[in-house]
């Protein structure tokens, strides 16, 4: 389908975010839910549309999970990327994560990809964006794989991460719905992945298991602090908000605060102390698509909480932030499933909605 934006988009500013939480096993005490909270101003639709970023001069790349990467800049018409690669559409998988490294020299992107017979994984990329009458990707290079590549098509996660001085990218690497692999140190499957980088972005050694027990990891972010935080989807119940360390065992699929979606029982983590609690927990779930950490002066009583695009039920999800605890303030109902989202340049929210038709939009406040 064409794609467009209007020329009203602000600049975004790509956040990080940050959490902590009440006991593990506990849901969520009860929150408030606003209708009509925000202005909205829709910017544009988009063809399964799945993550933005956001270049230097404030034009926008937006990836859709079919295969297209796309370039918008400001009273121009939007334009495809060239160069991108063939990806394995269908499920949740296809094109996925798109992020800018801090140095502007480099951009990274993830995937999908087939292997042998009807395997598949996730694949990231390290590549340079050649501006012009037609953009295009140029040197680009792959530089990491999931292994192993296995059956099936969900749970790829494959969010990207770059650490705050440029050093390190973080890869999500989901568990490939074969849950048992998170717990296996040998395989990519339910674990964060940690690639030291170069100051261009280059990597510089070899990837590192960097923490375990991980579901379906959907939105990751580091805080102004420097700390680095994680959202994921739990099964039936138990969507997780974690604080990531190094060497950590976030348990799954051996503890979870859900169930498994026939309704058998899976020990909470309070039955595993040697295994990281999320710092909060969802029952029923929130199925998070991204998340912010506000920093922004449109909502000045908002400052230091972080925000969480829901796809269901389509929601902003606003999470008060108390050094490494948290508790759920409010929900803003959206018409729509949330894939991404982010912060404008003056403080108002850009949010992505997920699916066919799914639409840019600029919420401000009223």
């Amino acid at each position: 389908m064409n794609t467009r934006l209007l020329s009203a988009l602000s600049p975004l500013v790509l956040i990080a975010a940050s959490c902590g939480a009440p006991a593990a096993g506990d849901s969520p005490p009860a929150t408030r839910t606003q209708q009509g909270q925000f202005a909205i101003q829709e910017l544009g639709t988009f063809d399964e549309p799945w993550a933005m970023a956001q270049l230097a001069d404030g034009a926008l790349l937006v990836t859709e999970k079919k295969g297209r990467l796309l370039l918008w800049q400001q009273g121009q018409p939007v334009a495809e990327v060239a160069g991108v690669p063939q990806v394995a559409y269908g499920g949740q998988g296809g094109l996925g994560d798109v992020i800018v490294h801090p140095s502007g020299k480099a951009i990274y992107l993830s995937w999908a990809e087939a292997g042998e017979g009807e395997t598949r994984g996730a694949v990231v990329a390290r590549a340079e964006l050649v501006r012009g009458g037609k953009p295009s990707l140029a040197n680009l290079e792959v530089i990491w794989r999931q292994t192993p590549k296995v059956t099936g098509r969900g749970h790829y996660s494959h969010r990207l991460a770059v650490s705050p001085d440029g050093r390190h990218l973080f890869i999500a690497s989901g568990d490939r719905q074969k849950m048992q692999p998170a717990q296996d140190p040998g395989s990519d499957l339910g674990k964060l992945i940690r690639l030291p980088i170069d100051a261009a972005g280059k990597p510089t050694g070899a990837a590192e298991r960097y923490s375990l027990g991980h579901r379906n990891i959907l939105g990751l972010q580091f805080a102004p602090d420097g700390r680095l935080w994680e959202i994921e989807h739990g099964p039936a119940g138990g969507d997780e908000l974690n604080l990531v360390r190094h060497g950590a065992n976030y348990g799954w699929p051996l503890v979870s605060e859900g169930r498994h979606y026939g309704g058998e029982f899976i020990p909470p983590h309070s039955t595993r102390p040697d295994f990281a609690a999320p710092s909060l927990a969802w029952n029923p779930v929130i199925a998070p698509g991204g998340m912010v950490f506000y920093t922004g002066k449109m909502w000045p009583e908002w400052q230091g909480q972080l925000l969480i695009g829901a796809m269901n039920p389509a929601a902003v999800v606003r999470v008060k932030i108390d050094g490494d605890k948290a508790s759920e303030e409010a929900r803003y109902p959206m018409d729509k499933r949330i894939r991404a989202i982010a912060q404008a340049s003056d403080g108002a929210l850009l949010v992505l909605e997920d699916r066919a038709g799914g639409r840019l939009l600029r919420l401000s406040r009223k």
